[in-house]
């Protein structure tokens, strides 16, 4: 297996993940997973948030042949976070962040590997400042990966320290 598709099969397991937060109660669904920390709704909710943006704005830019933008983290993450607290269910939230992963995934698999491969800005820069790596989409979903599972590795923990053990 290619490395391109290894990394699009790991941002996968998300959604498969995802079906083990489906037994969560609700108190614990809605509580901060710390002091001044978002709750495991506002979680889900802020990386389906990103999803969404990477189907709606990066894929067609990059398709494109134009640079990925992306917007104010910090007013994008709350308008995840006022989602959370906006009455949607466990049961939807959960199923909506499954299909938009999954969508994500399958427009990532039919994209040509030149095309996730090709080297393009984010918000103007060439190279990430982190790993002096060229910015390219299949580089931006590795990224996602990573966070995606600093935030499992948190729910995880959370869950944990509140009796609830989940298979990762």
């Amino acid at each position: 297996m290619s490395e391109v598709k290894s990394i699009i099969r790991h941002f996968n397991h998300y959604s498969s993940w995802l079906i083990t937060l489906e037994e969560v109660d609700e108190t614990l669904w809605f509580k901060p997973i710390a002091d001044g920390k978002w709750s495991v709704s506002e979680i889900i909710a802020h990386i389906m948030n990103w999803d969404n943006y990477l189907l709606t704005e990066i894929l067609p830019s990059v398709q494109n042949e134009k640079g990925m933008e992306f917007p104010d983290f910090g007013i994008h993450n709350q308008k995840a976070s006022n989602y959370a607290k906006s009455g949607i269910s466990q049961s939807k939230l959960l199923e909506e962040a499954k299909d938009t992963r999954e969508l994500l995934v399958k427009e990532l698999n039919e994209l040509p590997i030149e095309k996730l491969k090709k080297p393009l800005t984010a918000n103007g820069v060439t190279h990430c400042p982190h790993t002096g790596t060229p910015y390219s989409l299949i580089y931006i979903v590795k990224e996602f990966t990573d966070h995606d599972n600093h935030h499992q590795r948190q729910i995880i923990q959370f869950l944990r320290e509140n009796s609830l053990f989940l298979k990762i």
